[in-house]
């Protein structure tokens, strides 16, 4: 489904340490709201953001990212799309990454893969120089 946004409500997270975790948390439940997604929704949401926060600040090089939220529109329903951005090293093998149990880090290896379940849509843009996650939780 082709999202088109409502308007300027863009809301941007610097992820940097394990505190701005918590500011991811309430920028997605915020933006959740906004678009009156429920409950089970919202908390899908924010558990895939979560997840995603955490990859950043466990494999980016500089541990430093930014997360961009927004409210979208597509065939008359609301949703949210978020995108977490990282200048980190890449992720080599994406469809790898996305098994589960599949990790470099000595994880579970259910943070990509969990994150995809908890969404409707999951896009990785992924090179060298950095890496991009951009997810997307439809109201019902």
């Amino acid at each position: 489904m082709t999202a088109e946004l409502t308007g300027p409500a863009v809301t941007t997270v610097e992820i940097a340490t394990e505190a701005d975790l918590i500011r991811v948390r309430q920028a997605l439940r915020a933006a959740c709201e906004r678009a009156g997604l429920g409950l089970v929704d919202s908390t899908k949401l924010i558990t895939a953001g979560s997840e995603l926060t955490r990859n950043i600040l466990t494999y980016a090089t500089r541990s430093r990212g930014l997360l961009t939220v927004e409210q979208v529109h597509a065939q008359g329903r609301s949703g949210v799309r978020a995108s977490f951005a990282d200048s980190g090293p890449g992720i080599p093998d994406v469809a790898a990454a996305l098994t589960d149990g599949f990790s470099t880090g000595g994880s579970m290896g259910l943070g990509l893969p969990g994150s995809r379940r908890l969404v409707d849509e999951l896009e990785i843009d992924t090179s060298p120089a950095g890496t991009t996650v951009t997810v997307v939780k439809w109201g019902r």
